[in-house]
């Protein structure tokens, strides 16, 4: 059975032949930021316009207030932490707070509302300061990302594939969501106990916070553990894009179970199947010695919905929650006989590798299909760029601009692009020429 696959090769070959130009962000975009909101300020208006923020609950929805700052269709990304480089693409009515960015195209009838958020999400990540224990792109960074301009045309066509596979995408996740929430009840159902079946014990009595400290000249991008790389939603982890050069840090071992210590609602946490060093922000839970407690059972046992509700009961500081160390270590758990456990993380293990085990089932389809979606998105938004050197319309007296991007000249006004000269200092349609006392911009017509 044969298979058709998006291909631009037609409106290609008929806008823009010879490539296309590049333009910074802030040439063609308004910039903006969003408004501090607080906690209480969301409670006493509260109603249906949604607040999006950083933290990425309820789909990035830190809230509902009763009015908006934005009606329309816009892009936004979120400026700091872990996600700094995640982009969206918004519709509607809705605000934003003052850790995300807004972007509105001045000329919507040039650029594609969706089709920059596309761009952006595929190119924005590599311009994130991810420096310390914050990544960062600020506005001043988002402006100067430089992004190809196709023809309106080329664009839509691009947004409509890359619809396509995102409404796929979506039905499998949802299909994986339900998969999750059963797995979820057994795995509370098996780790339920009565109070008299086993011997219950708080972390404290069989666990402990490494204290093993050490320079960071052994660190490397798999064995540091981070703010960034930490993934939410009980995830694992990933390599980490940064690693320190000075500081004393926390070494991990193999079965030591790593938890973020900021926003307990995140649910970053990770069992460590390699030795390595992890920050201050990372707390390091290692069962003692001697101890009748496997740390795979433990594992199961603190990534549990109840421990992290009893963490958030418990966490200091309201804007900015953190776990509170010593609650953790009086959190009571149940300790059955090894044997007991043993079987407990058999069947829980199966569960979770239906779940989360990419090489089967419904995983591995949502996992192939998100390569697919990854490969074409690449190609659809990969262009060749313009070289107006080779251009035979453009004027004598134009000499090419080296400091700022190539521009789209196609073949000149015989495909459908018009030159314009102008005094003005800035031009919707993107400068490819500064001369002395003027500018040569493009449109397309």
């Amino acid at each position: 059975m044969s298979h058709s696959h998006p291909t631009l090769s037609s409106p290609i070959t008929q806008y823009c032949p010879d490539g296309v130009g590049f333009l910074e962000v802030g040439k063609i975009c308004q910039v903006n930021r969003g408004r501090v909101m607080s906690k209480d300020y969301l409670r006493d208006n509260a109603w249906e316009y949604p607040v999006y923020s950083s933290q990425t609950l309820n789909n990035w929805v830190f809230g509902l207030i009763d009015s908006y700052d934005y009606d329309g269709e816009y892009v936004t990304w979120t400026t700091d932490w872990a996600n700094a480089w995640s982009v969206f693409y918004r519709n509607g009515r809705f605000s934003i707070t003052n850790v995300c960015g807004l972007l509105k195209p001045k000329d919507e009838t040039f650029l594609h509302v969706k089709y920059l958020a596309y761009t952006l999400w595929t190119i924005a990540k590599s311009y994130v300061n991810a420096g310390m224990w914050n990544p960062k792109i600020m506005s001043n960074v988002m402006e100067k990302i430089s992004i190809p301009i196709p023809p309106l045309p080329v664009q839509e066509e691009i947004v409509r594939i890359l619809d396509t596979f995102t409404e796929l995408e979506a039905e499998l996740e949802a299909e994986l969501e339900a998969r999750t929430q059963q797995y979820e009840y057994y795995r509370d159902s098996l780790l339920s106990f009565e109070d008299d079946e086993v011997e219950w014990k708080e972390l404290g009595e069989v666990a402990h916070y490494s204290k093993t400290r050490i320079s960071a000249n052994e660190l490397n991008h798999e064995n540091y553990v981070g703010v960034d790389n930490l993934l939410q939603n009980k995830q694992g982890k990933t390599l980490s894009n940064y690693v320190p050069t000075s500081w004393n840090l926390t070494k991990y071992e193999v079965g030591d179970i790593l938890i973020w210590n900021i926003r307990p609602y995140l649910k970053k946490i990770w069992k460590a199947n390699n030795c390595g060093w992890t920050n201050g922000d990372v707390l390091v839970i290692r069962i003692k010695e001697d101890e009748t407690l496997s740390s795979e059972y433990l594992y199961y046992l603190i990534s549990s919905e109840w421990f992290f509700d009893y963490s958030m009961q418990h966490a200091k500081w309201a804007k900015m929650p953190r776990w509170s160390k010593e609650a953790i270590m009086k959190f009571k758990i149940p300790i059955p006989s090894l044997e007991r456990q043993a079987e407990i993380v058999r069947i829980l293990d199966q569960f979770d590798a239906l779940v989360h085990d990419i090489s089967i089932g419904l995983p591995a389809e949502l996992q192939a299909r998100r390569q697919q979606y990854e490969c074409y998105r690449e190609r659809l938004l990969t262009f060749r760029p313009l070289n107006p050197d080779k251009d035979d319309d453009m004027p004598p007296s134009y000499t090419p601009n080296n400091n700022a991007p190539t521009t789209p000249m196609g073949g000149g006004k015989s495909r459908g692009i018009q030159l314009i000269q102008t005094t003005k200092p800035f031009t919707p349609y993107g400068i490819i020429a500064e001369l002395p006392n003027s500018i040569i911009a493009f449109k397309y017509t």
